[in-house]
């Protein structure tokens, strides 16, 4: 099995503990509030929100994903870091066994931060991977940091 890595950053003006709470501990209370028409729920189907935990985002209808869960393989909330890995989908991939992402909030010089992911992708054997592959995964992915980022710009006392 070949693993394929891609890396994307952006900059916000949030702060990154704002970031980190809204996108990584409190995401499912407020993604579907934010952004109904891409996500209907997000919920744990196993634990807490800690390591381990399994967490299931509900897509709303009409997409080409039903569903899909990941597994929380460890969050560190002194360093804003969190990594998981998606585990199971309503669609089988084709070329991909699963995916392990991991997420970095890390201050920039201006009051803001920066969000690096790192996406790495195990492929099936005799697969290929292209980064086409995946664009429309990484752009609604983008999409749903940008929400966030404006949400969090409009309403500066949350998460504060």
């Amino acid at each position: 099995m070949a693993v394929t890595c891609f890396t994307q950053e952006f900059t916000t003006r949030n702060a990154p503990s704002r970031m980190f709470k809204a996108l990584i501990l409190d995401s499912h209370n407020l993604i579907p509030k934010i952004a109904p028409q891409g996500i209907k729920s997000i919920e744990f189907v196993e634990g807490d929100g800690g390591a381990g935990s399994i967490k299931q985002t509900n897509f709303a209808d009409g997409g080409h994903l039903k569903w899909l869960k990941h597994r929380i393989d460890a969050i560190d909330a002194e360093r804003l870091v969190c990594k998981y890995t998606l585990i199971e989908s309503d669609i089988v991939f084709d070329k991909i066994e699963s995916v392990v992402y991991e997420v970095k909030f890390e201050a920039s010089g201006d009051g803001g931060c920066v969000c690096k992911m790192t996406s790495e992708y195990h492929v099936k054997a005799g697969a290929e991977l292209k980064e086409e592959d995946i664009k429309q995964g990484k752009d609604k992915a983008m999409g749903l940091y940008k929400v966030v980022e404006e949400y969090l710009l409009a309403n500066p006392k949350i998460y504060a």
